[in-house]
């Protein structure tokens, strides 16, 4: 009897950890991860200091004109100690040549200051449907870039959903990753659940993007995806 008693004893208290962890969606805490978004304008939070990878913004190529890349950060990063990707924010694809050589230079600039830079990483929306357009892009980026540097993109959950698999192995062939956003604007994206289990059709190593602060709650189906990588926090100051 005694036994018994206790064995629903332990039943229960394990219900009761299932509801608190599981049975509702928690909050995106930097503290639990190790990997991170540093955008222009964002103050680093404690946790930096115990990352291990960083995604940081150097510049962008605005809308209204292809040929000028502006600059997001005033100097280099000295990151020796963390695995460091230089992010080129793109609202275009059709870059002029000065747009080029500056994202090469900065690459230069930041690896010649001790960084342990990984490559580069283009941030751009491109839709499910403009796939087979954007692997011709980045297949010139490629081409450009130093075989030295990794090439990463960020990707819409959509892709897992809808993409064209003939345009994702084209992918798979020019860039070494892709960091799935799971998020629009500071809240995590209705419906993450149902795209991320899909996620494993991505041919191309992934990862996840959090929006610090938003709700999470692990799909299961990563745990057993081959592909998955880990997780990446979009860091964002604190709203007063």
């Amino acid at each position: 009897m005694r036994r018994s008693i206790a064995l629903l004893a332990a039943l229960a208290l394990l219900a009761g950890c299932w509801e608190r962890s599981g049975g509702s969606d928690q909050r995106v805490d930097p503290a639990d991860y190790t990997s991170f978004f540093l955008w222009a304008g964002v103050k680093p939070p404690p946790e930096l200091s115990r990352a291990t990878e960083l995604y940081i913004l150097s510049g962008e190529v605005k809308a209204e004109d292809p040929d000028t890349y502006v600059p997001m950060r005033a100097g280099v990063p000295r990151l020796a100690d963390k695995r460091v990707w230089l992010v080129v924010r793109a609202a275009r694809l059709d870059w002029g040549e000065g747009v080029h050589r500056a994202v090469l230079t900065d690459l230069a600039r930041w690896e010649r200051a001790g960084n342990g830079v990984a490559g580069l990483q283009v941030d751009f929306d491109a839709a499910t449907r403009g796939l087979d357009g954007y692997a011709d892009f980045l297949a010139r980026l490629r081409q450009r870039l130093p075989q030295r540097y990794q090439l990463s993109v960020t990707g819409l959950m959509d892709w897992s959903a809808h993409g064209d698999p003939a345009a994702l192995a084209r992918l798979a062939g020019i860039v070494d990753e892709v960091v799935v956003q799971s998020y629009q604007g500071r809240s995590t994206i209705p419906g993450y659940a149902d795209y991320l289990s899909r996620l494993a059709r991505v041919p191309i190593p992934h990862k996840v993007a959090l929006v610090q602060g938003g709700e999470w709650q692990e799909p299961a189906a990563l745990r057993s995806d081959p592909g998955f990588r880990g997780y990446v926090v979009f860091l964002v100051n604190p709203e007063h």
